[in-house]
């Protein structure tokens, strides 16, 4: 599980920063890569990547704004051009069909996929055998979500060596075994298979946050994340601003990653004034109170390996 920064930057592209994307890889767990949200020039920032399109087939929607969804048509039908047909669904505020569907329409673009398009509401948008996906509204000035992508807990280890102790022969039983199955050996001894398997092993957490003021609603989503990605479009004097911009600060993210017990916060959404050793600032002052936070920036990746 890796997360790609495609876009770091706030409100408009910068020499150094593109506007908001970011890429949830799965390849090694489930061989799909989701995406959060789609600023201008999205598709460009992959093609710098190791990224194929046709492997995304979720895009997740924070808000309408204009740097999270600009880039939307022209991925999509670039993804149609480079060989992409399998479904893809669009989890995303209300109106973000009609936005899609327009610029479409409007272009006469041909898909050669299927979209399907999920409206958001605070609580679970998507589950499967893997994953569970919860969004719950935050304070900006339009309707903004953040989310939460909760890993299921992976099943525990076969004890091999208990079973050797047992002089149990490997083979086809032990793939019964490890199905916690009730297992009969050839002496007529019966054992059953939930005793020969270990713990199961957490799933790991990571919470994406759209464009926010504080609010409650991001410590629920925090809460023990492996990876907290929040917006940091202010500095620790600008509360003020940050407050009357719909925005939070750096600090502000900070403190609600201790208080949620985060694993790590990873800062982005930097508006262009802070480059060079203002950026350096952002982070310094972040970590005097959350240590292990990071300022990203445009294609880092990051590792949230298993506990």
């Amino acid at each position: 599980m890796q997360l790609e920064f495609l876009g770091t930057g706030a409100g408009s592209p910068g020499k150094f920063r593109n506007v908001t994307s970011v890429a949830l890889k799965l390849l090694d767990e489930t061989n799909e890569i989701w995406l959060f949200d789609c600023g201008e020039a999205t598709q460009h920032q992959i093609l710098k990547t190791n990224i194929k399109p046709r492997k995304i087939d979720k895009i997740f929607i924070s808000h309408l704004h204009g740097d999270h969804i600009f880039g939307l048509p022209g991925f999509l039908s670039s993804r149609s051009n480079q060989g992409g047909n399998s479904e893809l669904t669009i989890y995303g505020p209300t109106g973000i069909k009609d936005f899609v569907m327009t610029s479409l329409r409007v272009s006469e673009t041909k898909l050669s996929y299927r979209i399907n398009f999920i409206d958001i509401k605070d609580g679970i948008i998507f589950e499967n055998e893997n994953y569970i996906v919860k969004a719950k509204e935050l304070d900006h000035r339009i309707k903004s979500y953040g989310f939460r992508v909760s890993e299921k807990d992976h099943p525990g280890e076969l004890l091999v060596e208990k079973l050797k102790e047992l002089a149990i022969p490997s083979g086809p039983i032990y793939g019964e075994i490890k199905q916690g199955k009730q297992v009969t050996l050839a002496d007529g001894t019966i054992i059953e298979g939930k005793d020969f398997i270990g713990r199961p092993q957490p799933g790991r957490v990571v919470t994406i946050l759209g464009d926010t003021r504080q609010t409650n609603n991001i410590e629920i989503l925090a809460k023990d994340a492996d990876a907290l990605v929040h917006e940091s479009t202010f500095g620790k004097q600008e509360g003020n601003l940050a407050r009357n911009y719909y925005h939070s600060t750096n600090v502000q993210a900070a403190r609600i990653a201790r208080k949620s017990h985060a694993k790590q916060l990873l800062l982005t959404h930097i508006s262009a004034r802070y480059t060079g050793k203002l950026e350096h600032q952002l982070e310094k002052e972040a970590r005097e109170i959350f240590p292990q936070t990071k300022v990203v920036r445009d294609f880092d990746i990051v590792d949230i390996p298993l506990p």
